[in-house]
């Protein structure tokens, strides 16, 4: 792991007692050739959903209050947290009660991503369209799919919208947020994570 993800990644470590939680310290994940992202459900002191994507050796990440949605009129608001290792994409179980984010971890949905940022001269990297504040992406996962805008709307709070593009994936009719509960690595809702693994 580099110096530079090294770096990135001390406020993670900074907010954790990695010797009490299952959370992963930050090792390499498995090579994929596309970026991937994670959609993780997190039943802490408000049950919010974590969007995590690849970029640059972490997993950029923001909270989501009510998860995702699949119709472009919805626009959710999104806030930026800290970097996560890359291996917290495989990360579902519960985080001890008293410790940061204490609460049950489920993996809503998980696939890859790519970037569609373009500007006049093409391709924007991730990493410069989300210092911009506006990311075009095309996920390609298990429940939701298709082209999603972040863009950021506070600079000083580090609040975003997370909204679906009006393609073919759209559909003002599905919500897949209270119709599909369950993790897509286990087929578990929360209460059988807790039930399993909190002991």
């Amino acid at each position: 792991m580099s110096h530079h993800t090294e770096k990135r990644l001390e406020q993670y470590r900074e907010k954790r007692d990695l010797s009490r939680s299952s959370e992963p310290e930050g090792g390499a994940a498995k090579g994929s050739d596309s970026p991937v992202f994670v959609i993780q459900k997190h039943d802490a002191s408000n049950l919010h959903y974590d969007f995590r994507l690849a970029v640059d050796g972490v997993l950029k990440s923001w909270a989501v209050p009510k998860g995702p949605s699949t119709d472009p009129r919805e626009k959710r608001l999104a806030i930026a947290t800290e970097d996560h290792p890359l291996d917290y994409a495989a990360f579902e179980g519960v985080i001890p009660e008293g410790e940061y984010g204490g609460g049950t971890v489920l993996i809503w949905d998980r696939g890859t991503y790519e970037n569609i940022t373009r500007k006049e001269d093409g391709l924007q990297p991730m990493q410069q369209a989300l210092a911009q504040g506006h990311a075009l992406i095309w996920l390609d996962g298990e429940k939701i799919s298709g082209g999603y805008a972040l863009q950021r709307i506070d600079d000083d709070e580090d609040q975003w919208l997370l909204i679906k593009m009006d393609d073919d994936e759209a559909d003002a009719r599905r919500n897949p947020v209270s119709t599909e509960p369950a993790s897509v690595a286990t087929g578990r809702d929360l209460d059988e994570i807790e039930e399993d693994e909190g002991g």
